[in-house]
């Protein structure tokens, strides 16, 4: 063997096996560095509005998501994981009641329903996406549903129209949490449009940021007069600041062309390793909306990748510089006492065992950035035989 092909063979290794690491900085950080947001703190910083308690920046932003979202009132809040609690008062859900949610799901969801003396009840996600199962549903309704939490997760849109033809026929609330998704559309309509409420997160690592924050979107004029009541604690207890909002509208501006480069991407990356048996990702179901991409998922099969853990392959990817992490714990294993589960949950704990996820802010970047981002994937995978523990690599 040559020089030149040992070194060329060693350029093919995973960093994780010695390999130089295709992206040896860290990964894009988000949020971006965006001269439109100087220019918003630079103005608020000039004209004091920044200090406020109430302003114009905090108005025009609520003003900007009702039009955004096609409803006519938007409450701002200190976070999503609020917003949903803030949402379920609203709608009056409370002791004695229950509330549908996805057995795989964020946790901030199901510890809503717990503070608001009502309790959680545990619908599958189904088979090919990593949303909320219509015909769970509505086999899990009883005389005590009050509401039912639809999220929509990692890049996949739940079926809003069976869900909410559902609720509307069993005289049911729905909560819609949009937190991932936001510039979605479902059934042709803004998201959220289809639900009683909607909640949005303006959380670090959002689409839209600023750092922390939250939004409550609705149509009912009722469901918005309890959700400010439980918020009026002399001031507002639960509060969007006049700093963070600034921030926000500049972003809103842009999110459409920047959702619009997330998908080209997406179909990018998907496409070129849609050969590897290892992830296996969403199945399209175009006829529900067009999604918009926080996370980019796969189902993640050990036993096509040699038997290499999860979190072995997730390590190695990481080493190349790739922001790929594992989804949520769901709540599948939660016993019986807190909460209730009219039917198996296999989905959702595959979800949980299973799933891989892609970070945002490399999408992004260049098509050229892309490629090189599947070739990290693929390498890690190609070799995982090698990266298995037994082989004496320590991940």
């Amino acid at each position: 063997m040559t020089a030149a092909d040992s070194q060329h063979r060693d350029d093919e290794l995973p960093a994780a096996l010695g390999g130089a690491a295709l992206f040896p900085g860290d990964p894009p950080t988000w949020p971006l560095r965006d001269d439109d947001i100087k220019a918003a703190l630079d103005a608020a910083w000039a004209d004091g509005s920044w200090g406020r308690y109430h302003g114009p920046h905090t108005e025009r932003l609520a003003a900007e998501l009702s039009a955004l979202h096609g409803v006519s009132q938007t409450l701002l809040c200190a976070s999503g994981t609020i917003g949903v609690e803030i949402a379920l008062r609203g709608l009056k859900v409370g002791p004695g009641d229950e509330v549908i949610l996805a057995a795989y799901d964020f946790g901030g969801n199901f510890r809503a329903i717990e503070a608001v003396g009502a309790h959680p009840v545990l619908v599958d996600i189904e088979a090919d996406t990593w949303c909320l199962d219509a015909a769970g549903v509505e086999a899990a309704l009883s005389g005590s549903t009050r509401a039912v939490i639809v999220s929509h997760l990692h890049g996949t849109l739940a079926d809003m129209a069976a869900i909410a033809d559902l609720a509307q026929r069993r005289g049911v609330a729905i909560v819609e949490d949009a937190c991932q998704v936001p510039g979605a559309s479902v059934g042709g309509k803004p998201v959220g449009a289809l639900a009683d409420v909607s909640v949005h997160s303006f959380g670090g690592s959002k689409l839209l940021s600023a750092g922390r924050g939250g939004a409550v979107l609705t149509d009912r004029a009722d469901v918005m007069q309890r959700m400010k009541v439980f918020c009026q604690r002399g001031n507002d207890a639960f509060p969007l600041s006049e700093l963070q909002a600034l921030v926000l509208t500049p972003q809103l501006a842009k999110l459409d062309e920047r959702n619009q480069t997330r998908a080209q991407r997406v179909a990018r990356l998907t496409a070129a390793l849609e050969d590897l048996s290892a992830l296996r990702p969403a199945t399209a179901k175009p006829h529900r909306g067009i999604p918009t991409y926080y996370k980019l998922p796969w189902f993640y099969d050990a036993q096509s990748c040699h038997g290499l853990p999860r979190e072995a392959l997730l390590a190695a990817v990481r080493a190349e510089g790739v922001a790929l992490d594992s989804g949520f714990r769901g709540f599948a294993k939660r016993p019986a006492s807190v909460c209730r589960k009219p039917a198996p949950l296999p989905n959702s704990r595959r979800a949980a065992e299973r799933t891989v996820l892609l970070h945002h802010p490399v999408l992004l970047e260049s098509a050229a950035m892309i490629d090189r981002v599947a070739l990290a994937i693929r390498r890690v995978v190609e070799n995982a035989d090698r990266l298995l523990p037994k082989r004496g690599v320590d991940l």
